[in-house]
This record gives structure tokens, sequence and C-alpha cells, in this order.
């Protein structure tokens, strides 16, 4: 049976529907759910095997924010797993988020509300900080640690008999304008999800240059707008139940409004089923859900500069030497 490593942020939203619906595509595989700490993997375990019952469901403790767990947890899978088929990466942080109200109205007197509300473009910042690497809390979580793991788990990816599939999780959020290779952490800005979420895509196109030709394809998603724990931290849960209908409405003009988390995994199950050779590499898969409910994908063309990516990708190496000289007792 096929092997899948997951690493769902936490036990709810998007990492566990996409776990449940993978199931019912096909029982037979392999399911290694990631998370934080032993506890949650264990509760997010426990909600699969309530719904399937007779799914192999293992787990791996892994903190994508501590390069040390990154390095120890690619060190144990490399142990219990010959091959893997499939990474989603799709764990992320946005810390301290601030909605900026003025802008909000600006777009309302400038027609440019709804675009804002479905990227949000110019309403969105939040403060980040150094972790305990010394580097900035929402690039190591959202971009770094993901490449760490997958470059340490390239034995398991790359020359299999079939491919195998890395799927990151994104953002319409993702934007050009929040990401300079002079400050590709975010030291100095305010759009450090934005940034991070470029660098995701930037990643992405680089990695199926490099590695296609060795069989590891790498894919970008998009969940659209989705009511998750990390959702509920932007306003007061008091605003969000009075938005709710609202929201709703929307989802009528805004398609990227998918709501819950089953929507939201609809871009992930539908790669999951495609094969990867025919996949535009410069596209990004968006869930999406009409007004009346009905899910389905829009493949998009990202605003990537491909020269750009190369160049990233060569500060990620250089980012990635420094960081195993400095752990080299976890390294095999």
């Amino acid at each position: 049976s096929a092997l899948l490593f997951l690493t769902p942020s936490r036990s709810s939203g998007v990492g566990l529907a996409l776990c449940q619906r993978l199931l019912e595509e096909d029982g037979r595989i392999h399911l290694c759910i990631a998370c934080r700490n032993e506890q949650k993997s264990e509760a997010t375990r426990d909600l699969i095997l309530a719904t399937h019952p007779s799914a192999q469901v293992s787990t791996v403790e892994v903190d994508l924010g501590n390069l040390a767990s990154v390095l120890r947890a690619a060190r144990e899978l490399r142990c219990r797993f010959q091959r893997l088929d499939f990474v989603y990466l799709n764990a992320g942080i946005m810390p301290n988020p601030h909605v900026n109200f003025k802008a909000l109205w600006h777009g309302l007197l400038t027609g440019k509300l709804l675009h804002m509300l479905t990227t949000a473009e110019g309403i969105m910042t939040q403060t980040d900080r150094l972790n305990g690497d010394g580097l900035q809390e929402v690039f190591a979580t959202n971009l770094f640690g993901h490449f760490m793991l997958v470059r340490q788990l390239q034995s398991l990816l790359c020359g299999n008999e079939k491919p195998s599939r890395l799927i990151w999780t994104s953002s319409s959020n993702a934007r050009e304008s929040a990401f300079s290779l002079s400050d590709y952490q975010h030291a100095k800005g305010q759009e450090s999800y934005s940034s991070s979420k470029y660098a995701t895509d930037l990643t992405s196109v680089v990695l199926n240059r490099k590695f296609n030709g060795q069989g590891l394809y790498s894919s970008v998603v998009c969940p659209g707008l989705v009511m998750s724990n990390m959702t509920y931290r932007i306003l007061p849960v008091f605003l969000w139940k009075l938005l709710m209908p609202i929201m709703w409405l929307i989802r009528f003009f805004a398609k990227t409004y998918t709501l819950t988390p089953y929507n939201g995994a609809e871009a992930h199950v539908w790669l999951f089923k495609q094969k990867p050779e025919y996949l535009d590499s410069l596209v990004k898969y968006h869930s999406c859900t009409s007004g009346l409910g009905k899910c389905y994908v829009e493949p998009r063309k990202m605003d990537v500069d491909e020269d750009t990516a190369e160049k990233f990708y060569q500060k990620l190496l250089e980012l990635e030497e420094q960081t195993l000289e400095k752990y080299r007792d976890l390294l095999d």
C-alpha cells in the first residue's frame, strides 16, 4: 500500500479534513501524521480512527519551527519507511494578525473591497519574532522547516518506481510585493505570512526543475478562506459569529470562500488523483466553492519569476549548510 506523510498544523482544520477525505478515496494508504507534540498527534489520530477504524495511521512528532526537531523527525522517518509517495506540507502559523480597518474602508470606497477580502491584500499584518534558531519564526515554520524536511527525506522521495509528490499549502495572500530576496526572512516588514507563502511558491517551482528527473514532483495549492483556528485569531469570536451570514453570501461572488475544512481540502484531494507528469509546475491549484456549495478546483498561473526562484533556492541551500554545520550530531 502507498505511504503518505502529512503535516497537519493542528488536530482540526484542513489537515484533519484532508486525512479523512483521502481515506475515503483509498482506504489502503498508510497515513503518517505529524504534529508539534505527541498529544496533538494522538488526538488527530483518534479523530481519524473514529471515522475510519480500520485505517493505518501512525504519528511522528515534529515542530517545523525548530530545526533540531525537524532533523530528528527526518531521521526517525528514514528508519521507519523505505519510500514516501506523498508529503503534504500543510503546517503554518500567522502570529498576532491585525486587520487594517482603514484600508478596508478605503477598499470599499474605491471598489477594491472584494479583491481585498479574497486575498487579504493590504489589510492583514503580522508581528513576527526570532525563534530559538535565530530565524524569523514565520519563515522558519511556514517555509524553511518544510524545506529542510524535504531535503532530509530525499532518499525516500527520489528514485522510486512511482513518482513521489510534494503538495504545499500556499495562499492567495502569497504576493511578490511582500517578498524580497535581500530580506527573504521578512525581518523588516509586517507581512511575514504573505512573504512566506510567496517563498513557498518560489520553492515549489525550483524543486520541480531540480528533481522531476529523479521522480519527485511538487505542486502548490490554496485552500481558500477556511474557518479554522488560524482564521478565528484574526478577529474576536463574537465578530465572526456576526459576520458568518455575510460570508456565506459573499461566496456567491467570491468562489475562494470555501469556509469549511472539507471544502478547503478539495485541491489537495484532487491532486492526489492526478498524474504529476501532466501538471503545470507554474500553476497554483485553488480550492473553490460555488454559492450553492459545489466544490471544484481552479488552476491559476502563479506570478513567479523563475530567475528569482533560482536565486532564492541558492540562499536556502546556504542557510541549510549553516544549519547542518550547527546540528552535525543529529545527522546519520
